[in-house]
């Protein structure tokens, strides 16, 4: 590592290094799904963002313990106090067992994963196998007096805490902003105040998922879970706690909350949020119905796509923007990521064909400073964009030296192929487009090479007409041929 790792701390609206409490370790918990339904180009964003993260700690050296939760309980529509539990609706609607839904979106969301590359978790723990310590985060609460307990809820008193501590510290508002612009909830008679939010529901007759308690048979609220699983799996302090934008309020703020109600101090060291992506300018996401599950991106079945995008295009995409920044979606970034991506793979396997000389001219002296180069991007909050724009500055150099404009001594090529191995593959996680899996594509990789052949031959017996013209209807039909050394190569320029 050639410098210190700096992170953007939400908490404290800076840029600042990035010290572990334990050192070389690293206690990282990001929230997860509620798995209601199927993955969106949203639920990507946090999953590489993280991911990228995730990879680049373990990088430089670091033991990680990265967590990441599963909600199939306590999350009740418009993120609010009162109505129905998402999941639950689901399950009425298509009558299923609210387990069933949970573990059929559960997966999907895993397969989604996995096409994207994203690294799965350390420990992946469900709300719904937790609900004893979310019991006892509540106790601990209602035990120290910044908790009540009214008609078999229990609500966390916010005025009671903001007396000796800040609520609204994370998002930067005061209480008095929360309370003007708190929405007018049903079920606000049984609060002391609107801005007072649950820790446990008590569940009403029609009400699927739910536990025993202290307090009435009921379930956990929604911002209990995260810091309950979060203090088990990690302690009562550890370092980063991830997330969207979307979630600093009230999710993250009730998380800061209910910590320092239970155990007296704060848990978390570093918060970290990604940003939206959007559609038209504004969020994407179920509550709105604007947005594209993830395999309507892979198989291009939406309405709103002009074609399939695969998963390493979105991944990419995504990428290509600083995670702190908005996205907008639209059909011409994805076809500018998706060209932006063959670039890149295609400098690799040029890369790959590279052909060292000795006393080349270029030495150690570039690969070394390009090294530096994607460190400090990296290092200065995962500016994985820069990074990018540096890869390719370097694939400039791979072209020149393919099409022997320049040489590469043998040093030098050796230390590009590692630079190009670790922050594409490594750390970027990205993987090589898949190609000639199929019989049909095995089939049409061997028809054009076959075409190339009979051209070869027709430039060897100096038939030069037959040679242009399957050259000039290759390049109609969209393809690039390129004379090597090594012989004809080509690709599908789409």
């Amino acid at each position: 590592m050639e410098q210190e790792l700096v992170i953007y701390n939400t908490l404290t609206r800076s840029k600042v290094a990035f010290r572990p409490l334990h050192e070389g370790r690293v206690g990282m918990y990001v929230c997860g799904p509620t798995v209601y339904g199927d993955a969106h180009l949203g639920h990507a964003r946090p999953a590489i963002t993280f991911d990228l993260l995730f990879r680049y700690l373990q990088h430089i050296g670091y033991k990680v313990r990265y967590v990441r939760n599963i909600t199939d309980v306590g999350h009740l529509e418009h993120d609010a106090d009162e109505g129905e539990d998402k999941i639950a609706k689901k399950a009425r609607l298509e009558q299923l067992e609210p387990m069933e839904v949970a573990q059929f979106y559960a997966n999907r969301f895993h397969e989604a994963m996995r096409a994207l590359n994203v690294l799965p978790p350390s420990i992946e723990p469900h709300a719904s196998g937790h609900i004893m310590e979310q019991e006892q985060l509540v106790q601990e609460i209602l035990d120290n007096g910044f908790a009540y307990v009214s008609n078999g809820s229990v609500y966390f008193d916010v005025e009671k805490y903001n007396q000796s501590h800040h609520y609204g510290k994370l998002s930067n508002r005061n209480l008095q902003d929360v309370i003007n612009h708190s929405r007018e909830l049903a079920g606000v008679g049984e609060k002391k105040n609107q801005v007072d939010f649950a820790l446990w529901k008590r569940a009403e007759p029609q009400h699927i998922m739910r536990w025993n308690s202290p307090w009435g048979e009921g379930f956990p609220g929604w911002h209990c879970e995260c810091t309950a699983m979060g203090r088990k799996y990690l302690g009562q302090h550890f370092d980063i706690h991830g997330g969207g934008m979307d979630l600093i309020f009230p999710h993250h703020e009730c998380e800061i909350a209910q910590a320092v109600a239970s155990q007296g101090d704060e848990m978390v060291h570093y918060w970290m949020h990604n940003n939206m992506i959007t559609i038209n300018g504004q969020k994407m996401g179920k509550s709105l119905n604007n947005f594209i599950t993830l395999q309507e991106f892979f198989t291009g079945s939406h309405s709103a796509l002009d074609e399939a995008y695969s998963p390493m295009t979105i991944r990419f995409f995504i990428l290509q923007a600083h995670y702190r920044s908005t996205v907008d979606f639209s059909n011409e970034a994805l076809k500018a990521s998706r060209k932006g991506l063959e670039r890149l793979l295609d400098g690799v396997k040029a890369l790959e064909r590279l052909v060292p000389t000795e006393g080349g001219a270029v030495g150690t002296e570039f690969t070394d400073a390009l090294r530096t180069k994607c460190y400090d991007a990296m290092n200065d909050d995962l500016n994985s964009p820069i990074l990018i724009s540096h890869l390719f500055d370097a694939i400039h150099t791979i072209n020149q030296i393919a099409d022997r404009q320049t040489t590469i001594s043998a040093e030098a090529l050796t230390a590009l192929r590692q630079i190009f191995q670790v922050f594409v593959f490594d750390i970027l996680g990205l993987q090589a487009e898949s190609s000639g899996s199929s019989t049909r594509d095995v089939a049409f990789g061997a028809a054009i090479d076959l075409l190339l052949q009979i051209r070869g031959e027709a430039k060897a017996k100096k038939d030069w007409a037959t040679s242009d013209k399957i050259r000039d209807e290759l390049a109609r039909l969209g393809f690039e041929v390129k004379d090597t050394k090594e012989g004809p190569t080509w690709k599908l320029d789409v």
